[in-house]
C-alpha cells in the first residue's frame, strides 16, 4: 500500500490508494493538541481484514439494493446478495480495491486525486466506469468530490465512509447535533427502503434543533434540504470542534456502528434508487458525468 499525507495550517490529511481510504485527519483541539477525528489503524495491512469500510470510498452503488438485482431497459443484472440484500457495491467494493493515485498537490489548499477504473460487469454492473476522487484542504475544511463516466448506462452511487470521533472519548452520548432534515426514509427489519419518506417529528431522528444525541443510534436515510446552509452540524465541548458537513447530494445516511463510539455521515443518492421509481434517478448514462461533492468544515464550538 502507498500512503499520502498532505496538510495545511489546520489540517493533516493522510490517504492510502488500497481502497483511497482516509486513514487519518488529525486537527488541533482547543488545547492545541493534535487530534485524529477519523477511527482507523495505524498499521496499513489492518485494513485487508476490515469490515467495517473504515474511511474507504464505497461503490458502485453505496448502501442497498433489493431483490438481488436491478434493470435497466427490459435486461435483469443479478447482484451479489445475502438474503436477497445487496451492500456498498458487491463482495469487494471499490473499498477493497487498489486505486491509482495521479497527483498530489502542495501549497496553500493541497490536494491528493486517485483513480479506480471498474471494468464492464464487475460485481454484475454494466459498463466501464472511470472514477476519479479528489481530497483537498481548503482553509478548516476537507472538500470530497467524486466523479465519473460510463460507456453503458448503470447505477452510480459513491461516499465516503469515515467514521467520525470529534473527541477520543469511549461513548458519544455527549455530543450536540443539528440536521436540519425535515423527512427520512422508512426501511423494513432487512434496513431496505420501503418506498416512503416519514417526518421526523415526533420520532427519535427529530434534530431540527441542536440537542445531544444521548442514546439515539442510527442506520438512517434522511432526505437533505438543499436550501439549508449546512446538512449536519456535529459537536463535542470536551474537544472544542465542530463539524459542519455540506453536499450537493439528495440524502445523507447517518449511521452509529454498534462496536465503538463513532458516527458516519454517507452523503449520497437514496438506497435502493436502482429499484424504486419514486427515488432520484440513479443511472449514469454515456457521455453524463456523476459528481458528488461533500465539503466536511471543521471549526470551534461557540
Amino acid at each position: 500500500m502507498n500512503q499520502v499525507t498532505i496538510k495545511n495550517s489546520f489540517i493533516s490529511l493522510s490517504v492510502l490508494d488500497y481502497g483511497a481510504i482516509i486513514q487519518k485527519l488529525i486537527l488541533k483541539d482547543k488545547d492545541g493538541k493534535d487530534l485524529n477525528v477519523v477511527v482507523g489503524f495505524e498499521e496499513p495491512a489492518r485494513y485487508l481484514t476490515d469490515n467495517k469500510s473504515l474511511g474507504a470510498c464505497i461503490g458502485r452503488y453505496a448502501g442497498r439494493i433489493s431483490n438481488s438485482s436491478f434493470q435497466i431497459d427490459g435486461t435483469n443484472y443479478p447482484l451479489y446478495n445475502i438474503d436477497g440484500v445487496h451492500l456498498h457495491g458487491g463482495k469487494e467494493g471499490f473499498g477493497k480495491k487498489t486505486w491509482i493515485i495521479d497527483s498530489v498537490e502542495e501549497g496553500e489548499n493541497p490536494s491528493v486525486s486517485l483513480r479506480y477504473i471498474s471494468e464492464d460487469m464487475e460485481e454484475g454492473y454494466p459498463g466501464k466506469l472511470t472514477v476519479t476522487l479528489t481530497y483537498k484542504l481548503i482553509g478548516s475544511s476537507l472538500h470530497i468530490i467524486h466523479k465519473a463516466t460510463t460507456d453503458k448506462a448503470t447505477p452510480v452511487n459513491l461516499t465516503n465512509h469515515s467514521y467520525f470521533n470529534l473527541d477520543g472519548q469511549v461513548q458519544m452520548n455527549h455530543y450536540n447535533l443539528q440536521m436540519p432534515c425535515s423527512q427520512y426514509i422508512e426501511l423494513d427489519k432487512q434496513l431496505m427502503p420501503t418506498g416512503e419518506v416519514l417526518n421526523v417529528a415526533g420520532t427519535d431522528f427529530d434534530f431540527l434543533e441542536e440537542r445531544q444525541i444521548g442514546g439515539t443510534r442510527f442506520d438512517t436515510p434522511f432526505v437533505l434540504d438543499q436550501n439549508s446552509s449546512f446538512n449536519t452540524r456535529l459537536s463535542s465541548k470536551v474537544s472544542g470542534l465542530s463539524m459542519e458537513v455540506l453536499t450537493n447530494q439528495p440524502s445523507m445516511v447517518v449511521y452509529t456502528p454498534p462496536e465503538f463510539a463513532a458516527i458516519c455521515f454517507e452523503t449520497q443518492n437514496y438506497p435502493d434508487a436502482p429499484n424504486q421509481p419514486k427515488f432520484p434517478n440513479s443511472i449514469l448514462n454515456p457521455g453524463e458525468t456523476y459528481h458528488n461533492e461533500t465539503e466536511y468544515r471543521f471549526g470551534f464550538v461557540n
